[in-house]
């Protein structure tokens, strides 16, 4: 356990405090929330450390009263019982965590292999994480959309965030982070007229949402298009050229948006999933020495490239990189996935503790 590091922090969480007690800060919205996420992230670690010190000092106490009362051995005793469990609770909470787990997300499901029945799969993983959202207490935005023919999507952007400051800095990240990449479906579409399965594939990416002060964008930069936005088939759904495109041209990445009727509405959404990105980009920059979760994410929607498979016929959800396996796919897809996301959790956990930054995969 590094003294130093710990030191650090608590010293970092009375900062905060004292910061937040400051009316003045709540003057800008934008920084109060970010000091308070910090905060709600420290206050486990101040809880934790602060038990273990009474843990501590209650057993010298009972360990010196002991010498002249025999009754107290048995409370020193029962108190050092509790002493490696809390050593342990701090010495996890020490490990440095993930600096986006507070944040909001911005995710992407675009429909792969598979024509329709992907289409139509993507609009199933668009309900999935919006029921799951809802069971949470989270807010679900739809930022842009392009619809199928039958009713499914082909490409879906949407923004999910906590209300409020998360408990213990766990935010939308924390528990979507490891939902990018290509997931794979089984069953019989219902463009099927011979009963055979078919696979298909989607893929999900999953971006913390930045914020101003995380990404500076030079709006020279940017190149902006407009044109008339379209629905399903092509067909024209807005006669103004209201539907914006940015490409940013020092990555070459390029954003639409066309669901807002305006194009100032478009453009500030399509702004959003560019920080976003650029965020990502900076990240995986950064981490360029070292893979992590975020960097595994597939870009591609290639079926041999799946995280996790939905098998109808059995009913049957299984997850690739770490051997998870359940059958409640009807529960999973009406948003019960604490399952697999606490398996995928657990794994993590144990990574960090073992000095392993990469959740295990297969």
């Amino acid at each position: 356990m590094s003294s130093e590091r710990l030191a650090a922090l608590l010293d970092e969480y009375a900062d905060l405090e004292k910061r937040l007690a400051d009316p003045a800060i709540h003057a800008d919205q934008a920084v109060a929330r970010r000091v308070g996420r910090r905060y709600a992230e420290l206050v486990p670690l101040h809880k934790a450390a602060g038990e273990l010190a009474q843990a501590r000092a209650d057993l010298a106490a009972a360990r010196e009263l002991a010498g002249e009362d025999s009754s107290f051995a048995a409370e020193a005793e029962s108190i050092a019982v509790t002493l490696p469990a809390l050593e342990e609770r701090l010495a996890e909470l020490l490990i440095p965590r993930d600096p986006h787990d507070a944040k909001d997300v911005i995710v992407e499901i675009k429909a792969g292999e598979g024509g329709e029945e992907s289409a139509l799969f993507a609009g199933d993983l668009l309900r999935m994480y919006t029921r799951y959202a809802e069971r949470r207490g989270w807010l679900v935005e739809v930022i842009d959309a392009q619809d199928s023919d039958l009713g499914g999507v082909k490409d879906v952007s949407l923004a999910i965030k906590t209300k409020g400051v998360p408990e213990g800095g766990n935010g939308v990240w924390s528990r979507l982070k490891w939902e990018g990449g290509v997931h794979r479906v089984q069953r019989v579409p219902v463009t099927e007229s011979q009963g055979r399965i078919h696979t298909s594939a989607a893929g999900v990416l999953v971006l913390p949402e930045a914020e101003d002060v995380d990404v500076t964008i030079d709006p020279n930069d940017l190149r902006i298009d407009v044109f008339r936005s379209s629905g399903p088939g092509g067909q024209s759904v807005n006669t103004t050229d209201s539907a914006v495109r940015i490409t940013h041209v020092p990555t070459g990445i390029v954003v639409s948006c066309q669901n807002e009727k305006s194009q100032l509405q478009n453009r500030e959404q399509a702004m959003r999933i560019l920080r976003a990105r650029l965020l990502a980009a900076a990240q995986e920059q950064a981490d360029a020495a070292a893979s992590d979760a975020r960097k595994a994410q597939v870009r591609t929607v290639d079926r041999s490239e799946r995280i996790r498979t939905y098998n109808f016929p059995q009913n049957r959800i299984t997850d690739h990189r770490i051997g998870y396996t359940a059958y409640n796919l009807d529960l999973a897809l009406a948003g019960d996935l604490d399952g697999v996301l606490d398996a995928l959790a657990e794994a993590d956990r144990a990574a960090r503790l073992s000095g392993d930054t990469e959740l295990t995969r297969r």
